[in-house]
Protein backbone atom coordinates (compact mmCIF):
# COMPACT_ATOMS: atom_id res chain seq x y z
CA UNK A 1 0.00 0.00 0.00
CA UNK A 2 1.19 3.93 -0.79
CA UNK A 3 1.79 5.63 2.09
CA UNK A 4 3.22 8.66 0.95
CA UNK A 5 0.40 10.42 -0.57
CA UNK A 6 0.16 8.92 -3.99
CA UNK A 7 -1.45 6.05 -5.50
CA UNK A 8 -0.03 3.46 -7.35
CA UNK A 9 1.24 4.59 -10.77
CA UNK A 10 -1.19 1.75 -13.04
CA UNK A 11 -4.35 2.38 -10.79
CA UNK A 12 -5.32 -1.12 -10.25
CA UNK A 13 -5.36 -2.20 -6.95
CA UNK A 14 -9.21 -1.10 -6.60
CA UNK A 15 -10.12 -1.70 -2.97
CA UNK A 16 -8.77 -4.10 -0.13
CA UNK A 17 -10.27 -5.23 2.51
CA UNK A 18 -8.63 -6.41 4.87
CA UNK A 19 -9.54 -8.16 8.53
CA UNK A 20 -12.14 -5.59 8.94
CA UNK A 21 -14.45 -5.36 11.81
CA UNK A 22 -16.96 -2.62 12.79
CA UNK A 23 -18.33 -2.55 16.52
CA UNK A 24 -21.13 0.25 17.34
CA UNK A 25 -21.88 -1.09 20.56
CA UNK A 26 -20.03 -3.64 23.18
CA UNK A 27 -22.97 -5.44 23.94
CA UNK A 28 -24.22 -6.02 20.11
CA UNK A 29 -22.77 -8.48 17.38
CA UNK A 30 -20.17 -6.55 15.22
CA UNK A 31 -21.58 -4.67 12.09
CA UNK A 32 -19.10 -6.01 10.22
CA UNK A 33 -17.34 -9.21 11.63
CA UNK A 34 -13.19 -9.82 10.18
CA UNK A 35 -14.34 -9.13 6.46
CA UNK A 36 -11.42 -9.10 4.31
CA UNK A 37 -11.71 -9.03 0.27
CA UNK A 38 -10.35 -7.29 -2.91
CA UNK A 39 -12.64 -5.51 -5.29
CA UNK A 40 -11.28 -5.06 -8.81
CA UNK A 41 -11.27 -1.90 -11.32
CA UNK A 42 -12.99 -2.22 -14.26
CA UNK A 43 -16.47 -3.68 -12.68
CA UNK A 44 -19.93 -3.31 -11.47
CA UNK A 45 -19.51 -4.98 -7.86
CA UNK A 46 -22.91 -5.49 -6.26
CA UNK A 47 -23.38 -6.11 -2.28
CA UNK A 48 -26.39 -8.33 -1.20
CA UNK A 49 -27.51 -9.25 2.01
CA UNK A 50 -30.82 -9.28 4.44
CA UNK A 51 -31.37 -6.39 6.46
CA UNK A 52 -28.81 -5.94 8.92
CA UNK A 53 -25.97 -7.51 6.98
CA UNK A 54 -23.26 -4.68 7.21
CA UNK A 55 -24.01 -3.21 3.28
CA UNK A 56 -24.04 0.42 4.37
CA UNK A 57 -21.30 0.15 7.08
CA UNK A 58 -19.31 -1.31 4.78
CA UNK A 59 -20.04 1.42 2.10
CA UNK A 60 -19.63 4.08 4.45
CA UNK A 61 -16.51 2.47 5.53
CA UNK A 62 -14.45 2.66 2.08
CA UNK A 63 -15.75 6.22 1.82
CA UNK A 64 -14.17 7.31 5.01
CA UNK A 65 -17.56 8.01 6.78
CA UNK A 66 -16.76 6.04 9.78
CA UNK A 67 -13.78 4.46 10.98
CA UNK A 68 -13.26 0.78 10.88
CA UNK A 69 -12.82 -0.59 14.71
CA UNK A 70 -10.30 -2.85 13.28
CA UNK A 71 -8.59 -3.70 10.33
CA UNK A 72 -8.39 -1.49 7.38
CA UNK A 73 -9.48 -0.55 3.56
CA UNK A 74 -7.33 1.22 1.31
CA UNK A 75 -8.95 2.90 -2.05
CA UNK A 76 -6.87 3.09 -5.12
CA UNK A 77 -3.43 2.81 -2.73
CA UNK A 78 -5.08 5.13 -0.24
CA UNK A 79 -5.80 4.29 3.04
CA UNK A 80 -9.34 5.49 4.18
CA UNK A 81 -8.20 6.96 7.55
CA UNK A 82 -4.98 8.20 7.29
CA UNK A 83 -5.81 9.29 3.78
CA UNK A 84 -9.44 10.52 3.29
CA UNK A 85 -8.93 13.75 1.69
CA UNK A 86 -6.89 11.97 -0.88
CA UNK A 87 -10.03 9.60 -1.67
CA UNK A 88 -12.65 12.15 -1.50
CA UNK A 89 -12.12 13.88 -4.92
CA UNK A 90 -12.34 10.42 -6.46
CA UNK A 91 -15.74 9.62 -4.87
CA UNK A 92 -19.31 9.58 -5.99
CA UNK A 93 -21.79 8.39 -3.14
CA UNK A 94 -25.42 8.26 -3.49
CA UNK A 95 -26.58 7.06 0.34
CA UNK A 96 -29.36 4.95 0.60
CA UNK A 97 -31.61 8.02 2.33
CA UNK A 98 -32.41 10.76 0.49
CA UNK A 99 -29.81 13.52 1.57
CA UNK A 100 -30.20 16.57 -0.50
CA UNK A 101 -31.53 20.01 0.33
CA UNK A 102 -35.05 19.39 0.24
CA UNK A 103 -36.03 23.02 0.40
CA UNK A 104 -33.47 23.74 -2.86
CA UNK A 105 -35.70 23.32 -6.61
CA UNK A 106 -33.74 20.47 -8.54
CA UNK A 107 -31.53 23.02 -10.26
CA UNK A 108 -30.09 24.38 -7.25
CA UNK A 109 -29.31 21.03 -6.23
CA UNK A 110 -27.35 20.44 -9.48
CA UNK A 111 -25.80 24.39 -8.92
CA UNK A 112 -24.74 23.36 -5.47
CA UNK A 113 -22.92 20.05 -6.13
CA UNK A 114 -21.48 21.16 -9.01
CA UNK A 115 -19.43 23.88 -6.91
CA UNK A 116 -18.84 21.83 -4.20
CA UNK A 117 -17.13 18.77 -6.64
CA UNK A 118 -15.17 21.91 -8.86
CA UNK A 119 -17.21 21.42 -12.18
CA UNK A 120 -15.70 24.04 -14.20
CA UNK A 121 -18.00 26.74 -15.56
CA UNK A 122 -18.03 25.85 -18.97
CA UNK A 123 -18.52 22.36 -18.41
CA UNK A 124 -22.15 23.07 -16.31
CA UNK A 125 -24.70 23.48 -19.22
CA UNK A 126 -23.04 20.65 -21.11
CA UNK A 127 -23.29 18.26 -17.92
CA UNK A 128 -26.60 19.65 -16.09
CA UNK A 129 -27.99 18.46 -19.65
CA UNK A 130 -27.09 15.41 -20.13
CA UNK A 131 -28.07 14.45 -16.55
CA UNK A 132 -31.86 15.99 -16.38
CA UNK A 133 -31.69 14.25 -20.29
CA UNK A 134 -31.04 10.55 -18.25
CA UNK A 135 -33.17 11.17 -15.28
CA UNK A 136 -36.33 12.64 -17.19
CA UNK A 137 -35.62 15.53 -14.86
CA UNK A 138 -36.08 18.35 -17.50
CA UNK A 139 -38.96 19.73 -16.56
CA UNK A 140 -39.16 19.69 -12.54
CA UNK A 141 -36.17 21.91 -12.24
CA UNK A 142 -37.62 24.62 -10.86
CA UNK A 143 -39.50 22.40 -8.23
CA UNK A 144 -38.29 22.20 -4.94
CA UNK A 145 -36.73 18.58 -4.47
CA UNK A 146 -38.47 18.23 -0.84
CA UNK A 147 -41.57 17.85 -3.28
CA UNK A 148 -40.89 15.47 -5.75
CA UNK A 149 -42.15 11.95 -5.20
CA UNK A 150 -39.81 9.15 -4.17
CA UNK A 151 -38.68 7.78 -7.66
CA UNK A 152 -37.89 11.37 -8.53
CA UNK A 153 -35.69 12.18 -5.47
CA UNK A 154 -33.69 8.82 -6.02
CA UNK A 155 -32.88 10.22 -10.09
CA UNK A 156 -31.75 13.59 -8.24
CA UNK A 157 -29.44 12.00 -5.64
CA UNK A 158 -28.16 10.14 -8.20
CA UNK A 159 -27.85 12.66 -10.88
CA UNK A 160 -25.78 14.67 -7.84
CA UNK A 161 -23.16 11.57 -7.22
CA UNK A 162 -22.48 12.11 -11.06
CA UNK A 163 -21.77 15.82 -11.13
CA UNK A 164 -18.39 14.97 -11.90
CA UNK A 165 -17.36 11.47 -13.06
CA UNK A 166 -16.01 9.51 -10.40
CA UNK A 167 -13.51 7.08 -10.43
CA UNK A 168 -15.02 5.21 -7.39
CA UNK A 169 -18.63 5.74 -7.48
CA UNK A 170 -20.99 4.33 -4.81
CA UNK A 171 -24.99 3.27 -4.82
CA UNK A 172 -26.31 2.32 -1.55
CA UNK A 173 -29.28 1.20 -3.25
CA UNK A 174 -30.34 3.51 -6.27
CA UNK A 175 -33.20 1.54 -8.03
CA UNK A 176 -35.59 1.77 -4.29
CA UNK A 177 -39.02 3.85 -5.60
CA UNK A 178 -37.87 3.62 -8.79
CA UNK A 179 -39.39 2.02 -12.04
CA UNK A 180 -38.16 -0.63 -14.41
CA UNK A 181 -37.76 1.60 -17.13
CA UNK A 182 -35.24 3.96 -14.73
CA UNK A 183 -33.78 1.36 -13.40
CA UNK A 184 -32.70 0.06 -17.33
CA UNK A 185 -31.87 3.19 -18.34
CA UNK A 186 -29.34 3.73 -14.88
CA UNK A 187 -27.78 0.36 -15.84
CA UNK A 188 -26.62 1.40 -19.79
CA UNK A 189 -25.50 4.24 -18.25
CA UNK A 190 -23.60 2.73 -15.56
CA UNK A 191 -22.15 0.13 -17.76
CA UNK A 192 -20.37 3.45 -20.15
CA UNK A 193 -19.27 4.61 -16.84
CA UNK A 194 -16.94 1.23 -16.29
CA UNK A 195 -13.69 1.17 -17.90
CA UNK A 196 -10.19 -0.20 -16.62
CA UNK A 197 -9.56 2.48 -14.01
CA UNK A 198 -13.45 2.68 -12.37
CA UNK A 199 -14.83 0.62 -9.69
CA UNK A 200 -18.80 0.66 -9.15
CA UNK A 201 -20.00 -0.49 -6.09
CA UNK A 202 -23.83 -1.35 -5.99
CA UNK A 203 -25.77 -2.15 -3.19
CA UNK A 204 -29.06 -3.41 -4.43
CA UNK A 205 -32.54 -5.54 -3.05
CA UNK A 206 -33.76 -5.75 -6.51
CA UNK A 207 -31.54 -9.46 -6.93
CA UNK A 208 -32.29 -8.98 -10.79
CA UNK A 209 -29.61 -5.97 -10.61
CA UNK A 210 -27.35 -8.37 -8.52
CA UNK A 211 -27.67 -10.66 -11.79
CA UNK A 212 -26.25 -7.98 -13.83
CA UNK A 213 -22.79 -7.28 -11.91
CA UNK A 214 -19.92 -8.60 -12.65
CA UNK A 215 -19.42 -10.10 -9.65
CA UNK A 216 -21.09 -10.13 -6.21
CA UNK A 217 -20.38 -9.74 -2.51
CA UNK A 218 -22.99 -11.30 -0.50
CA UNK A 219 -23.10 -10.38 3.32
CA UNK A 220 -24.71 -12.32 6.19
CA UNK A 221 -24.41 -10.62 9.76
CA UNK A 222 -21.46 -8.62 9.21
CA UNK A 223 -19.74 -11.68 7.47
CA UNK A 224 -18.74 -12.83 3.80
CA UNK A 225 -21.43 -15.37 3.17
CA UNK A 226 -20.27 -15.42 -0.75
CA UNK A 227 -18.36 -13.42 -3.73
CA UNK A 228 -17.67 -14.58 -7.02
CA UNK A 229 -19.62 -13.86 -9.81
CA UNK A 230 -23.47 -14.46 -10.13
CA UNK A 231 -23.23 -17.28 -12.77
CA UNK A 232 -21.12 -19.57 -10.11
CA UNK A 233 -24.04 -18.73 -7.37
CA UNK A 234 -26.20 -19.87 -10.09
CA UNK A 235 -24.73 -23.22 -10.90
CA UNK A 236 -24.92 -23.90 -7.47
CA UNK A 237 -29.23 -24.76 -8.03
CA UNK A 238 -28.56 -26.33 -11.29
CA UNK A 239 -31.20 -28.89 -10.93
CA UNK A 240 -33.29 -28.03 -8.58
CA UNK A 241 -35.47 -25.63 -9.61
CA UNK A 242 -39.00 -26.49 -10.60
CA UNK A 243 -41.53 -24.34 -12.59
CA UNK A 244 -45.47 -26.01 -11.77
CA UNK A 245 -47.83 -25.35 -14.45
CA UNK A 246 -51.56 -26.10 -15.24
CA UNK A 247 -52.65 -24.89 -12.25
CA UNK A 248 -56.26 -23.68 -11.28
CA UNK A 249 -56.28 -19.98 -10.95
CA UNK A 250 -58.00 -19.57 -7.79
CA UNK A 251 -55.58 -21.85 -6.39
CA UNK A 252 -52.51 -21.37 -6.78
CA UNK A 253 -51.43 -19.72 -3.21
CA UNK A 254 -53.21 -22.95 -1.35
CA UNK A 255 -50.61 -25.46 -3.78
CA UNK A 256 -47.92 -22.82 -2.45
CA UNK A 257 -49.13 -23.09 1.34
CA UNK A 258 -48.60 -26.85 0.88
CA UNK A 259 -45.57 -27.22 -0.98
CA UNK A 260 -43.78 -24.31 1.33
CA UNK A 261 -44.19 -27.20 4.62
CA UNK A 262 -42.49 -29.60 2.53
CA UNK A 263 -39.31 -30.27 3.94
CA UNK A 264 -38.09 -30.97 0.38
CA UNK A 265 -38.95 -27.20 -0.56
CA UNK A 266 -36.06 -24.93 0.19
CA UNK A 267 -38.14 -21.89 -1.30
CA UNK A 268 -41.18 -21.23 -3.25
CA UNK A 269 -42.84 -18.59 -5.42
CA UNK A 270 -45.64 -17.38 -7.23
CA UNK A 271 -44.89 -16.88 -10.78
CA UNK A 272 -47.96 -15.48 -12.52
CA UNK A 273 -50.28 -18.63 -13.80
CA UNK A 274 -47.55 -21.04 -12.17
CA UNK A 275 -45.06 -21.65 -8.95
CA UNK A 276 -41.37 -22.00 -8.63
CA UNK A 277 -40.08 -23.84 -5.91
CA UNK A 278 -36.01 -24.80 -5.43
CA UNK A 279 -35.55 -28.12 -4.03
CA UNK A 280 -32.86 -29.11 -1.22
CA UNK A 281 -31.87 -31.92 -4.48
CA UNK A 282 -32.34 -32.86 -7.84
CA UNK A 283 -35.80 -34.26 -8.32
CA UNK A 284 -33.47 -37.99 -9.63
CA UNK A 285 -32.60 -38.12 -6.32
CA UNK A 286 -35.97 -38.85 -4.71
CA UNK A 287 -37.32 -42.18 -4.19
CA UNK A 288 -40.72 -42.26 -5.62
CA UNK A 289 -42.89 -39.35 -6.48
CA UNK A 290 -42.25 -36.27 -5.35
CA UNK A 291 -45.19 -35.27 -4.38
CA UNK A 292 -48.35 -37.88 -3.46
CA UNK A 293 -50.78 -35.66 -5.38
CA UNK A 294 -49.10 -33.52 -7.93
CA UNK A 295 -50.91 -30.29 -8.62
CA UNK A 296 -49.61 -29.66 -11.94
CA UNK A 297 -46.83 -30.12 -14.46
CA UNK A 298 -43.46 -30.30 -13.70
CA UNK A 299 -40.43 -28.67 -15.51
CA UNK A 300 -36.95 -27.85 -14.58
CA UNK A 301 -36.03 -24.30 -15.15
CA UNK A 302 -32.99 -22.07 -15.76
CA UNK A 303 -31.90 -20.95 -12.38
CA UNK A 304 -32.03 -17.07 -11.56
CA UNK A 305 -29.54 -15.21 -9.00
CA UNK A 306 -32.32 -15.05 -6.73
CA UNK A 307 -32.35 -18.94 -6.04
CA UNK A 308 -29.17 -19.34 -5.30
CA UNK A 309 -29.21 -16.21 -2.67
CA UNK A 310 -32.47 -17.86 -1.01
CA UNK A 311 -30.69 -21.34 -1.00
CA UNK A 312 -27.34 -19.99 0.02
CA UNK A 313 -29.40 -18.45 3.04
CA UNK A 314 -30.49 -22.14 3.85
CA UNK A 315 -34.31 -21.21 2.57
CA UNK A 316 -37.29 -19.30 3.58
CA UNK A 317 -38.21 -22.45 6.16
CA UNK A 318 -41.83 -24.19 6.29
CA UNK A 319 -43.41 -21.84 8.89
CA UNK A 320 -46.71 -20.99 8.03
CA UNK A 321 -48.47 -17.08 8.22
CA UNK A 322 -49.76 -16.64 11.39
CA UNK A 323 -52.98 -15.16 10.55
CA UNK A 324 -53.76 -18.43 8.45
CA UNK A 325 -55.33 -19.46 11.93
CA UNK A 326 -56.00 -15.71 13.69
CA UNK A 327 -57.68 -13.46 10.95
CA UNK A 328 -61.24 -14.07 10.59
CA UNK A 329 -62.73 -15.90 7.46
CA UNK A 330 -64.66 -12.73 5.68
CA UNK A 331 -68.47 -13.62 4.13
CA UNK A 332 -68.20 -13.87 0.27
CA UNK A 333 -69.38 -10.63 -1.43
CA UNK A 334 -70.15 -12.30 -5.56
CA UNK A 335 -69.94 -8.63 -6.78
CA UNK A 336 -66.64 -6.17 -7.57
CA UNK A 337 -65.50 -5.42 -3.60
CA UNK A 338 -63.30 -2.25 -5.02
CA UNK A 339 -64.25 -0.16 -7.71
CA UNK A 340 -62.57 2.54 -9.60
CA UNK A 341 -65.08 4.41 -12.14
CA UNK A 342 -63.70 7.42 -14.16
CA UNK A 343 -61.37 9.02 -11.66
CA UNK A 344 -59.79 11.89 -12.21
CA UNK A 345 -57.42 14.20 -10.62
CA UNK A 346 -56.18 17.71 -11.77
CA UNK A 347 -54.18 20.13 -10.51
CA UNK A 348 -54.20 23.30 -12.33
CA UNK A 349 -53.80 22.43 -16.11
CA UNK A 350 -51.47 18.99 -14.86
CA UNK A 351 -53.86 15.62 -15.27
CA UNK A 352 -52.62 13.54 -12.65
CA UNK A 353 -54.77 10.73 -13.33
CA UNK A 354 -57.07 10.80 -16.04
CA UNK A 355 -60.82 8.47 -16.17
CA UNK A 356 -59.08 5.77 -14.32
CA UNK A 357 -61.25 2.31 -14.28
CA UNK A 358 -60.96 -1.07 -12.84
CA UNK A 359 -63.12 -3.32 -10.59
CA UNK A 360 -61.31 -5.82 -7.78
CA UNK A 361 -62.92 -9.11 -6.74
CA UNK A 362 -63.03 -10.44 -3.55
CA UNK A 363 -59.89 -12.28 -2.30
CA UNK A 364 -58.46 -10.91 -5.83
CA UNK A 365 -55.05 -9.32 -5.73
CA UNK A 366 -54.63 -6.57 -8.32
CA UNK A 367 -51.57 -4.89 -9.20
CA UNK A 368 -51.28 -0.98 -9.86
CA UNK A 369 -47.83 -0.64 -11.90
CA UNK A 370 -46.76 2.27 -14.06
CA UNK A 371 -43.51 4.46 -13.82
CA UNK A 372 -42.76 6.88 -11.78
CA UNK A 373 -45.13 9.90 -11.76
CA UNK A 374 -47.87 7.78 -13.60
CA UNK A 375 -50.62 8.41 -11.54
CA UNK A 376 -50.29 5.34 -9.12
CA UNK A 377 -50.24 6.88 -5.36
CA UNK A 378 -53.07 9.64 -6.96
CA UNK A 379 -55.31 6.74 -7.75
CA UNK A 380 -54.32 4.71 -4.73
CA UNK A 381 -55.38 7.89 -2.46
CA UNK A 382 -58.36 8.63 -4.16
CA UNK A 383 -59.70 5.35 -3.83
CA UNK A 384 -58.60 5.51 0.08
CA UNK A 385 -60.63 8.56 0.49
CA UNK A 386 -57.15 10.90 1.47
CA UNK A 387 -58.02 12.49 -1.54
CA UNK A 388 -61.03 13.97 -3.54
CA UNK A 389 -61.36 13.38 -7.35
CA UNK A 390 -61.87 16.20 -9.31
CA UNK A 391 -64.05 13.67 -11.06
CA UNK A 392 -65.50 10.23 -10.97
CA UNK A 393 -66.35 8.24 -7.92
CA UNK A 394 -64.31 5.19 -6.03
CA UNK A 395 -66.17 2.08 -3.92
CA UNK A 396 -65.95 -0.29 -1.44
CA UNK A 397 -67.79 -3.48 -1.10
CA UNK A 398 -70.67 -1.12 -3.13
CA UNK A 399 -70.00 2.09 -0.77
CA UNK A 400 -69.39 5.31 -2.53
CA UNK A 401 -65.97 6.76 -0.59
CA UNK A 402 -66.93 10.51 -0.78
CA UNK A 403 -70.87 10.25 0.58
CA UNK A 404 -69.82 6.99 2.77
CA UNK A 405 -67.26 8.49 4.62
CA UNK A 406 -65.69 6.90 7.45
CA UNK A 407 -67.58 3.95 7.18
CA UNK A 408 -66.86 2.83 4.15
CA UNK A 409 -63.16 3.50 4.84
CA UNK A 410 -63.46 1.68 8.27
CA UNK A 411 -63.99 -1.73 6.35
CA UNK A 412 -60.01 -1.18 4.91
CA UNK A 413 -56.38 -0.90 5.89
CA UNK A 414 -53.74 0.88 4.42
CA UNK A 415 -50.34 1.18 4.84
CA UNK A 416 -48.33 4.30 2.75
CA UNK A 417 -45.40 4.26 0.78
CA UNK A 418 -43.35 6.13 3.21
CA UNK A 419 -43.06 5.50 6.79
CA UNK A 420 -46.10 7.26 8.04
CA UNK A 421 -46.26 6.09 11.69
CA UNK A 422 -45.23 8.34 14.90
CA UNK A 423 -41.56 7.89 15.04
CA UNK A 424 -41.37 9.03 18.68
CA UNK A 425 -44.07 6.84 19.45
CA UNK A 426 -42.86 3.18 20.73
CA UNK A 427 -44.56 0.05 18.47
CA UNK A 428 -46.56 -0.57 21.49
CA UNK A 429 -47.84 2.90 21.38
CA UNK A 430 -48.34 3.37 17.79
CA UNK A 431 -50.40 0.03 18.03
CA UNK A 432 -52.63 0.77 20.73
CA UNK A 433 -53.05 4.58 18.70
CA UNK A 434 -54.26 2.83 16.28
CA UNK A 435 -56.30 0.33 17.96
CA UNK A 436 -57.90 3.56 19.21
CA UNK A 437 -58.13 4.83 15.52
CA UNK A 438 -59.95 2.05 14.21
CA UNK A 439 -62.47 1.98 17.03
CA UNK A 440 -61.37 -0.85 19.35
CA UNK A 441 -61.76 -0.29 23.62
CA UNK A 442 -61.51 -2.33 26.04
CA UNK A 443 -60.48 -5.99 25.90
CA UNK A 444 -60.55 -6.54 22.29
CA UNK A 445 -57.95 -3.44 21.92
CA UNK A 446 -55.64 -5.00 24.50
CA UNK A 447 -56.15 -8.24 22.55
CA UNK A 448 -55.23 -6.87 19.34
CA UNK A 449 -52.20 -4.92 20.52
CA UNK A 450 -50.70 -8.04 21.69
CA UNK A 451 -51.57 -10.41 19.12
CA UNK A 452 -50.02 -7.83 16.68
CA UNK A 453 -47.01 -8.10 18.69
CA UNK A 454 -46.82 -11.37 18.45
CA UNK A 455 -47.73 -12.01 15.05
CA UNK A 456 -45.35 -10.02 13.57
CA UNK A 457 -42.86 -11.16 16.10
CA UNK A 458 -42.10 -7.11 17.47
CA UNK A 459 -41.97 -8.27 21.10
CA UNK A 460 -37.79 -7.34 21.39
CA UNK A 461 -38.51 -3.91 19.80
CA UNK A 462 -41.92 -2.96 21.52
CA UNK A 463 -40.30 -1.02 23.94
CA UNK A 464 -38.57 0.72 20.89
CA UNK A 465 -39.36 4.28 19.51
CA UNK A 466 -40.61 3.28 16.00
CA UNK A 467 -38.26 5.80 14.14
CA UNK A 468 -35.15 3.60 15.11
CA UNK A 469 -36.51 0.19 13.67
CA UNK A 470 -34.71 -1.47 11.02
CA UNK A 471 -36.23 -1.14 8.12
CA UNK A 472 -37.75 -5.08 7.93
CA UNK A 473 -39.28 -3.98 11.28
CA UNK A 474 -40.92 -0.58 10.38
CA UNK A 475 -42.52 -2.55 7.64
CA UNK A 476 -43.58 -5.14 9.86
CA UNK A 477 -44.83 -2.56 12.15
CA UNK A 478 -47.08 -0.89 8.95
CA UNK A 479 -48.98 -3.95 8.08
CA UNK A 480 -49.81 -4.31 11.30
CA UNK A 481 -51.21 -1.07 11.94
CA UNK A 482 -52.94 -1.79 8.64
CA UNK A 483 -54.81 -5.24 10.03
CA UNK A 484 -55.67 -3.83 13.49
CA UNK A 485 -58.98 -4.35 12.68
CA UNK A 486 -59.03 -7.18 10.61
CA UNK A 487 -60.35 -5.03 7.53
CA UNK A 488 -62.16 -6.27 4.49
CA UNK A 489 -59.76 -4.70 2.03
CA UNK A 490 -56.17 -3.93 2.09
CA UNK A 491 -54.61 -1.35 0.44
CA UNK A 492 -50.27 -1.51 -0.14
CA UNK A 493 -48.75 1.30 -1.75
CA UNK A 494 -44.80 -0.09 -2.63
CA UNK A 495 -45.30 -2.10 0.60
CA UNK A 496 -41.77 -3.63 0.53
CA UNK A 497 -39.59 -1.18 -1.25
CA UNK A 498 -35.99 -0.95 -0.20
CA UNK A 499 -36.55 -4.54 2.38
CA UNK A 500 -34.45 -7.56 1.22
CA UNK A 501 -35.97 -10.53 -0.65
CA UNK A 502 -36.32 -13.00 2.74
CA UNK A 503 -38.49 -10.41 4.35
CA UNK A 504 -40.65 -9.92 0.95
CA UNK A 505 -40.94 -13.32 1.00
CA UNK A 506 -42.57 -12.70 4.78
CA UNK A 507 -44.15 -9.91 3.86
CA UNK A 508 -45.90 -11.88 1.18
CA UNK A 509 -46.59 -14.75 3.36
CA UNK A 510 -48.82 -12.93 5.25
CA UNK A 511 -50.34 -11.17 2.27
CA UNK A 512 -51.23 -14.63 0.72
CA UNK A 513 -52.48 -15.77 3.61
CA UNK A 514 -55.20 -12.73 4.27
CA UNK A 515 -56.13 -13.32 0.51
CA UNK A 516 -56.86 -17.22 1.32
CA UNK A 517 -59.40 -15.80 3.63
CA UNK A 518 -61.12 -13.32 1.58
CA UNK A 519 -59.50 -10.01 1.72
CA UNK A 520 -59.29 -7.96 -1.42
CA UNK A 521 -55.45 -6.46 -2.24
CA UNK A 522 -54.58 -3.56 -4.04
CA UNK A 523 -51.05 -3.19 -4.60
CA UNK A 524 -48.88 -1.23 -6.17
CA UNK A 525 -44.74 -2.25 -6.54
CA UNK A 526 -41.91 -1.80 -8.42
CA UNK A 527 -41.00 -4.99 -7.84
CA UNK A 528 -41.86 -7.14 -10.89
CA UNK A 529 -41.56 -10.56 -8.93
CA UNK A 530 -43.90 -8.83 -6.79
CA UNK A 531 -45.72 -8.20 -9.68
CA UNK A 532 -45.95 -11.65 -9.93
CA UNK A 533 -48.13 -12.15 -6.82
CA UNK A 534 -51.07 -10.58 -8.30
CA UNK A 535 -54.23 -11.74 -10.05
CA UNK A 536 -54.20 -9.27 -12.84
CA UNK A 537 -52.87 -5.92 -12.89
CA UNK A 538 -54.17 -2.39 -14.21
CA UNK A 539 -51.00 -0.94 -16.18
CA UNK A 540 -50.90 3.16 -15.61
CA UNK A 541 -48.88 5.42 -17.79
CA UNK A 542 -49.60 9.40 -18.38
CA UNK A 543 -52.63 9.11 -15.85
CA UNK A 544 -54.28 6.76 -18.09
CA UNK A 545 -54.74 2.95 -17.84
CA UNK A 546 -53.00 1.48 -20.82
CA UNK A 547 -53.56 -2.06 -20.37
CA UNK A 548 -54.90 -4.45 -18.03
CA UNK A 549 -55.15 -8.64 -17.55
CA UNK A 550 -52.86 -11.14 -15.85
CA UNK A 551 -49.20 -11.12 -15.85
CA UNK A 552 -48.93 -14.10 -18.16
CA UNK A 553 -51.74 -12.05 -20.41
CA UNK A 554 -49.39 -8.63 -20.35
CA UNK A 555 -46.17 -10.78 -21.15
CA UNK A 556 -48.47 -12.11 -23.82
CA UNK A 557 -49.29 -8.22 -25.38
CA UNK A 558 -45.05 -8.15 -25.26
CA UNK A 559 -44.31 -10.93 -26.74
CA UNK A 560 -42.27 -10.73 -30.70
CA UNK A 561 -39.84 -12.63 -32.84
CA UNK A 562 -37.19 -10.98 -31.04
CA UNK A 563 -38.57 -11.80 -27.49
CA UNK A 564 -40.58 -14.68 -27.50
CA UNK A 565 -40.79 -15.30 -23.77
CA UNK A 566 -40.65 -11.58 -22.24
CA UNK A 567 -40.55 -10.79 -18.36
CA UNK A 568 -43.21 -9.08 -16.88
CA UNK A 569 -40.52 -6.38 -16.33
CA UNK A 570 -40.08 -6.47 -20.66
CA UNK A 571 -43.96 -6.58 -21.52
CA UNK A 572 -43.79 -2.91 -18.76
CA UNK A 573 -41.25 -1.42 -20.68
CA UNK A 574 -42.55 -2.79 -23.99
CA UNK A 575 -45.98 -1.42 -23.40
CA UNK A 576 -45.15 1.74 -22.08
CA UNK A 577 -42.92 2.09 -24.87
CA UNK A 578 -45.64 1.41 -27.37
CA UNK A 579 -47.99 3.69 -25.73
CA UNK A 580 -45.17 6.68 -26.07
CA UNK A 581 -44.94 5.77 -29.57
CA UNK A 582 -48.91 6.05 -30.52
CA UNK A 583 -49.12 9.69 -28.21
Amino acid sequence: MSTNGSPPSDGTSGIEIRALTKCFAHNQRPALDGLSAVIRTGRITGLVGPDGAGKTTLLRLIAGLLEPTSGTISVFGFDTVRQTDSIKPLLGYMPQKFGLYEDLTVQENLELYAELRGLPCDEKKSRFDELLRFTSLGPFTDRLAGRLSGGMKQKLGLACALIKMPRLLILDEPGVGVDPISRRELWRMARDMVTDQVIILWSTAYLNEAQMCDEVLLLEEGKELFFGTPAELMSSVNGRVIHITGLEERKRRAHLAVLLRDERVRDGTIQGDGLRIILDRPPARFSGDLFPTPPGRFAEVSPRFEDGYIDILGGIGSRQSGLTDRFRVIPHNEGSVVEARGLTKRYGNFTAADHIDFQIRQGEIMGLLGPNGAGKSTTFKMLCGLLRPTEGEGFIAGENLQKAGSHARSRLGYMAQKFSLYPDLTVRQNLAFYAGVYGLSGKRHRQAVDEMIDLFELAPYAGTSSGLLPLGFKQRLSLAAALMHQPDVLFLDEPTSGVDPLTRREFWGHINALVEKGVTVLVTTHFMDEAEYCDRISLIFGGRKIAEGTPSALKAMARSNERPNPTLEDAFISLVEQTKERD
